[in-house]
């Protein structure tokens, strides 16, 4: 393989603390090793209409405490067609970029495969940027812990209000698809029920479960629920349990998009440096069409096809300890 000159980065999908802090490690590790670093902005979009910006090491200087991307972000429907794909890779080569580092979620990832299929003559090599944690193949994707902290940060002060006024409270959480956020927030916040969307019908246990809390004469009840429940979401179980629980005043909190801001916790800047500067070394090795993950501490590959043919899924023990804890 040719020795790579000028390495594409970009961000897709939705963004994630830490995304920055990555893009850094990208650019920086590029330029030390004597390459080019080219900024690609808003994702896939970007690619097809050719925003393509060289990237020096002061362009990432001061943005690793930086939420968002500097890159922007967006998603392409057109990058979905052969004819956008086929515009995307004449744009590449018209700027000599022939190395791509994709930092997304599974929809960017999937995008990065299809395009490697076909031209299999630039490598991509993708991080796993999303606050879902559902990239299977590693622990931890870049944003996730920011994500759980303000999350707990959130619940704990509602906690405090529902405990003075008697109140129960649906906290609404990201995770359309799966149920970390819920389940670890849900763990580290002390809540009576976690609703994901891996367990199904969870709501015909809540009504004996909070009989039993008021059995107990707790004086709070914080449920968590992953917007993708199929129960409907927090708005829709709160309504549920209303009528058969008048001796609480019933409320329901959507965090939304507050979860996906702010400033990149300690653990996603240290873990998007790290991945990102294995992104490089991992290209300067020949690797292509890889996701560069992290297990148990280490550093891995796992290439697209597996990251995409798996799913990844919430730990049935930790499920039952937040249960169990919950009593």
């Amino acid at each position: 393989m040719a020795k790579i000159k000028k390495v594409g980065i970009l961000t897709s999908g939705g963004d994630a603390p830490g995304m920055n802090a990555a893009i850094r490690a990208v650019a920086r590790t590029a330029i030390y090793h004597q390459m080019e670093a080219i900024g690609i902005r808003h994702g896939y979009h970007g690619m097809i209409n050719g925003h393509f910006k060289e990237l020096k090491a002061y362009h990432v200087s001061d943005i690793l405490q930086k939420g968002g991307t500097i890159l922007k972000t967006a998603r392409s429907e057109e990058f979905r067609t052969p004819e956008g794909r086929k515009l995307a890779y004449e744009n590449l080569k018209k700027e000599g970029v022939d190395a791509v580092v994709v930092i997304g979620g599974d929809g960017s990832l999937t995008g990065a495969r299809i395009f490697c299929d076909e031209y299999s003559d630039i490598p991509f090599v993708g991080l796993p940027g999303t606050i879902d944690n559902d990239i299977y193949g590693t622990d931890y994707t870049i944003g996730y812990d920011t994500a759980l902290n303000t999350v707990v940060e959130a619940v704990d002060k509602i906690r405090d209000t529902a405990s003075s006024h008697n109140r129960l409270f649906f906290i609404e959480v990201m995770g359309r698809d799966a149920g970390f956020i819920a389940l670890r927030s849900g763990i580290a916040c002390g809540a009576e029920a976690i609703f994901v969307p891996e367990v199904k019908d969870q709501a015909a246990n809540l009504k004996s479960f909070l009989e039993k809390g008021f059995k107990r004469r707790k004086s709070s009840n914080i449920i968590i629920v992953a917007e993708g429940d199929d129960d409907g979401g927090a708005m829709a179980i709160a309504e549920k349990v209303k009528e058969d629980f008048r001796e609480y005043d019933v409320r329901v909190s959507i965090l939304g998009h507050i979860q996906r801001g702010g400033t990149p916790s300690a653990f996603d800047r240290v873990t998007a440096s790290k991945l990102g500067f294995h992104a490089v070394e991992a290209l300067m090795d020949d690797q292509k069409s890889v996701l560069i993950g992290m297990r148990s501490g280490e550093i891995v590959h796992i290439p697209f096809s597996k990251v995409i043919k798996m799913h990844k899924s919430v730990d049935p023990s930790a499920l039952e300890m937040a249960e169990i804890l919950s009593l």
